[in-house]
Order: structure tokens, then C-alpha cells, then sequence
């Protein structure tokens, strides 16, 4: 039996495969103002944070007064393209899952609610997500305030969730809250920084979840869950 009633995935780079988009779109949107772009790792590390948090990481020397024009730059760019990207594969299927099982899932995302309500009609996956937070709403990762505020709303304690995510931020933000927590290794941040956070396991592939969170049983006969 899973140990989770409630599974809080991140959007981007764990759901969606828009990690590269993002940072393009970040590059382009810094030449637009006349800003050295930020460097593919760097603006791959600001991913998941909020707006203003992301633009003070990635674009030190963009004055705060610009940040306005510098997101309406970026969505521009992103949202020229964000029609074109795609699930990782096994995505929708583990979240069909989930729900046919009775678990919760929800998303706790650095995205805007205007940006994940676009997603999720984008995506088809609005059936299955029950509840959701975005950066606009809460204190951003790895402030614990979404995921308290998701605990909340379904009455479910701490040691019965799970939050899933490619970065050190969706990590630390699960330690916050006192969850358990699950890195996505093929998503923005790279696996060595997942794994020092000590998460019940790092996983290279969406449908390699499902053994933890439905209580299978992985191909070697061992739940991953005991591979740690």
C-alpha cells in the first residue's frame, strides 16, 4: 500500500518537458532589453522560483524597476511556442492512475496561475488535477506555503504526502513543509544536486514513479522506495 494519500507534482521540468523553452525564452527576452542573456546553467537553476526571485538569480545586473518589462519580454517569447511542447512520456498515464487509486494529486508550481491554467488546458491533464498553487499566489519555492496550504485543503497530514519535482527547490521546499519528497532527474537541476538533499529517491523517468507511489513493485521484484 502507498504511504501517500496526496502527490503534489511540480510543472515544469517534471510534468512538462519545457525546461529548454523556458531558458530560450529567458535568453531572448534578455537581448530584447539589451542585457547580456543569462547562461543556459544559470537560467536552468532559477526555474520553479518566482518571477522576481528568478530575474534577481539569473539577470544580477537588470535593475528591479525592469522586471516588468523583462516578464512581458519572457512571456512573449514563451508563450509563442508553449502550444508546441509535450508531456514527458508515462505522464498522463501515472496521474490517471493516481486518481483511478484514490490518491489527491495537485501541482505546486513557479508558474503563474494565468500560465498554469494555459498549461493545464494545453496539456489535457485538467481531469486529473484536483487542486493547485502557483507563484503568484504564495511565497515562492522553497517557502513551504503552497504545499501547507495544499495540506490543508485536502486534510491530510505531512507524512502523508509527497512532493515531486526536478529541483532543489520543489526538495527544500518539501523539507520545509515536512513531506516526504521525490527528484525527477530528467528535468532542470542535475541529479548529484537532488540526491545531497537526500529525497526517498531520484527517479530518470515519470513512469518510474509509479512503483513508489501505487506500491509496486519495481522490474527486479524490489519497490524502489526499498532501493534507497
Amino acid at each position: 500500500m502507498s504511504a501517500f494519500d496526496l502527490v503534489v507534482f511540480d510543472w515544469d521540468g517534471t510534468l512538462m518537458d519545457s525546461t529548454a523553452a523556458i531558458v530560450r525564452a529567458m535568453q531572448r527576452a534578455a537581448e530584447d532589453l539589451g542585457v547580456p542573456p543569462p547562461p543556459a546553467q544559470r537560467a536552468r537553476q532559477v526555474i520553479g522560483l518566482g518571477l522576481a526571485d528568478a530575474l534577481r538569480l539569473a539577470l544580477p545586473e537588470l535593475p528591479a524597476q525592469r522586471y516588468p518589462e523583462m516578464a512581458a519580454r519572457y512571456r512573449h517569447h514563451y508563450l509563442s511556442h508553449d502550444g508546441e511542447l509535450e508531456l514527458f512520456p508515462g505522464v498522463e498515464e501515472l496521474l490517471a492512475r493516481l486518481v483511478a487509486a484514490g490518491r489527491y494529486v495537485a501541482v505546486a508550481t513557479g508558474k503563474s496561475r494565468l500560465g498554469l491554467e494555459r498549461a493545464l488546458d494545453h496539456s489535457g491533464l485538467r481531469r486529473y488535477v484536483m487542486a493547485s498553487r502557483t507563484a503568484d499566489e504564495c511565497h515562492s519555492k522553497p517557502h513551504p506555503q503552497m504545499l501547507h496550504e495544499l495540506l490543508e485543503e485536502f486534510a491530510v497530514p505531512p507524512e502523508r504526502a509527497v512532493m515531486i519535482g526536478d529541483t532543489t527547490h520543489d526538495l527544500l521546499m518539501a523539507q520545509a513543509a515536512g513531506t516526504s519528497a521525490i527528484g525527477v532527474a530528467y528535468g532542470a537541476h542535475p541529479r548529484e544536486a537532488l540526491t545531497a538533499l537526500r529525497p526517498l529517491s531520484v527517479v530518470d523517468s515519470a513512469r518510474a514513479l509509479a512503483p513508489l507511489l501505487l506500491g509496486e513493485k519495481a522490474e527486479d521484484g524490489r519497490a524502489l522506495a526499498e532501493r534507497r
